[in-house]
């Protein structure tokens, strides 16, 4: 939503997602149900299991949704189940069922973004009429330290939901809802204990969301007219998860309908085992082509004369440039050809087998422990500019995250972590690295852990780590945990010496502000750090944020909500009061109060109400540094017309009669 200032007499500024307030708790992230989900509910549904048995989990949601109590089911049960799915689907048939011309249920999903997830706080779940909520916490229910508490805190805020027409829908693990506690909790349970059958689930996507009913054929599990026992069902079993049905209907989609596409699909499915188990096989007693595969997978898509260059650099040996070695043994294009891969011209590619890099890559780590420090150190030397990795650090990110998804091991991304402080310093390290941890810190299972260590590297004393969480921070990741950024970021900022890290987490903090939605919550937080706790972290946050001079964005909308509020007003008030107390952020001050000294000369922000502001502050600390160089002036140094403006204006606001340093005296 967007909102006018009204009655402003400049260009009209827009506050996004809101009016700025000084009351209210803010409320968790909500975010639309993706559409490809709201798909599968909708048009690819399966109600029977395995052995034809009904599927039970999405029917009895919706009974405890549309009965008299709390509007809450709490769907438990082990992975594979579909349970996320069932949810979704409970919700729309709730929002089907009460459609009506004008009227239609919302349905979203709500980010799990508590300050402590040890210790979620229900307060802040939303509440919204006339809306269907899902709430994913499946993979971080088992850190709660209290779960009681937040499951009756849960039961609670359902009740409250009833009253207002919406209604929540909880995904949890097997084990941890505490339902044998009490009956209010045990009545709002729906046990997952049939899962969709895998050959229908894949039937239905490959008919349904990938338009391919002619493919249908692969997947029979008995004779047909059509032909025997399809050849792709053997791919799945009983104890297939639906996620791995739903991947299989989409490698067959995306395959040509053919003998050679189906064995494509087949092997892809099974990530290339048997192709990677002969690679492996052939090459034994060959590092050369070893590290020539290794190379191609990172690098797939560049010429093949830099991917050699790049495998010889991962084995780290001088080349041997004896005439007789040269000629010796096979072409580069035959060495290519024997590892996997295809070769077009010049071009190296892995692209005819996806997947195929990421089953070599995991059968690597696996099999080969020894190479993961090595093989970090390497992909940092051909990431350098002038290398031949310097314009692939998405794709390598990508292989990287894949890696840790698949392992979904705290400990790879643990190592990944610790390759941030090899003393490299680029920029391109310290992306690659962000990307990576990024990606980790949104995914399902281990993304709680993920983000729980950012906690903990947000707290390093090591500049490098600091700065690569800030940028974490500054990313996606605050997107959908911008409460979570907002707590690592305070860490960082309250560093004792301004490093990169600091000046990092600034940018981050500002770009969290800068998107729609956010600069409530921003603006909530930071003052409390700055008025409330004295953080230095707060100063800090407090005098970056509303710095004109990157993006005067916030400050516009901060000083448009202080004309119509005065508590805003006051809450700029005192957080310049307390920042100007500070001697540790004297410089940073000094330099924002020149920058609002531009920004009232050029008309970014309304002069009268800029300067009633200043009087106030100034009033308060004209033996502060900051203040007295803005009022006095510092020697040596010299003030443009705006900074001077400002000062004659404070000076007469005030009665004062200061003779600014270097310049004659003036009557009062």
């Amino acid at each position: 939503m967007k909102v006018s200032v009204q009655h402003n007499d400049r260009s009209q500024i827009i506050i996004a997602a809101g009016p700025v307030t000084m009351t209210g708790k803010q409320l968790l992230t909500v975010t639309d149900i993706p559409k490809a989900e709201l798909d599968v509910v909708r048009l690819a549904w399966v109600r029977v299991g395995p052995h034809d048995e009904t599927v039970p989990t999405a029917t009895d949601a919706v009974h405890l949704l549309t009965n008299t109590g709390p509007a809450l089911a709490v769907i438990t049960g082990p992975a594979g189940y579909g349970k996320r799915t069932a949810g979704i689907r409970a919700l729309w048939e709730v929002a089907r069922a009460e459609r009506t011309s004008d009227k239609s249920l919302e349905l979203k999903e709500i980010q799990p973004d508590w300050v402590d997830p040890s210790a979620p706080d229900i307060s802040t779940l939303p509440d919204n009429p006339g809306t269907g909520y899902l709430l994913d916490v499946a993979s971080e229910i088992g850190s709660w330290t209290n779960r009681d508490r937040a499951a009756n805190s849960l039961v609670s805020h359902a009740e409250k939901l009833r009253n207002r027409g919406s209604y929540l829908v909880v995904i949890v693990d097997e084990h941890e809802w505490p339902e044998s506690e009490s009956s209010s909790l045990s009545r709002v349970v729906v046990s997952a204990k049939v899962k969709p059958s895998p050959h229908g689930v894949a039937q239905a996507h490959l008919r349904h969301i990938h338009r391919k009913p002619e493919r249908e054929h692969w997947l029979n599990t008995t004779p047909s007219s059509a032909g025997g026992i399809g050849e792709a069902s053997r791919l799945l079993t009983e104890s297939s998860s639906p996620a791995d049905a739903a991947r299989l209907a989409s490698i067959l989609a995306s395959v040509d309908e053919s003998r050679e596409g189906l064995e494509t699909a087949k092997a892809r499915f099974q990530q290339w085992k048997k192709q990677v188990t002969d690679v492996f096989k052939n090459t034994e007693d060959n590092a050369d082509d070893r590290a020539l595969l290794i190379a191609s997978l990172f690098l797939s898509g560049e010429d093949a004369l830099n991917i050699q260059r790049a495998a010889r650099m991962l084995l780290n040996e001088p080349q041997d440039r004896k005439v007789r070695a040269i000629l010796t043994g096979p072409d580069l294009t035959t060495r290519f050809e024997g590892v996997g891969a295809k070769i077009a011209g010049r071009q190296v590619t892995l692209d005819h087998r996806p997947g195929y890099a990421r089953a070599i890559l995991l059968h690597l780590w696996h099999q080969r422990p020894d190479i993961h420090t090595h093989l970090l150190t390497w992909l940092d030397a051909i990431t350098a500019s002038g290398q031949p990795g310097a314009a692939r650090l998405g794709p390598i990110s990508e292989l990287l995250v894949q890696l840790a998804m698949a392992e979904n091991d705290i400990r790879v991304v643990e190592q990944i972590q610790a390759w941030v402080d090899n003393g490299n310093d680029r920029n391109e390290h310290r992306d690659l690295i962000a990307r990576v941890l990024t990606t980790a810190a949104k995914a399902d299972a281990l993304g709680p852990a993920v983000r729980a260590r950012l906690l903990d590297w947000a707290q390093d004393r090591s500049t490098s780590v600091a700065t690569v969480v800030a940028l974490v921070c500054r990313g996606e990741f605050a997107d959908h945990f911008p409460r979570q950024a907002l707590v690592r970021l305070r860490h960082i900022l309250d560093r004792t010496n301004r490093d990169l890290a600091v000046e990092t987490a600034e940018g981050a903090l500002r770009s969290i502000a800068a998107r729609e939605g956010q600069l409530p919550r921003v603006w909530a937080t930071v003052i409390k750090w700055a008025t409330e706790h004295h953080h230095l972290a707060g100063h800090r946050a407090f005098l970056s944020l509303l710095d004109p001079q990157v993006d005067p964005f916030v400050l516009q909308v901060l000083m448009a909500a202080a004309e119509q509020k005065s508590d805003v007003k006051d809450a700029l008030i005192s957080g310049w009061n307390a920042a100007l107390v500070d001697p540790r952020v004297n410089a940073e001050s000094k330099a924002l109060l020149t920058a609002w000294a531009h920004a009232r000369a050029d008309g970014t922000v309304p002069r009268d109400l800029i300067t009633d502001i200043l009087k106030q502050v100034v009033a308060r600390h004209m033996l502060t540094t900051p203040i007295a160089a803005l009022v006095a002036g510092e020697p040596g140094v010299a003030y443009d017309e705006a900074v001077i403006d400002l000062r004659k204006e404070l000076q007469m606001g005030m009665g004062l009669a200061i003779s600014p340093i270097g310049e004659p005296p003036r009557e009062k």
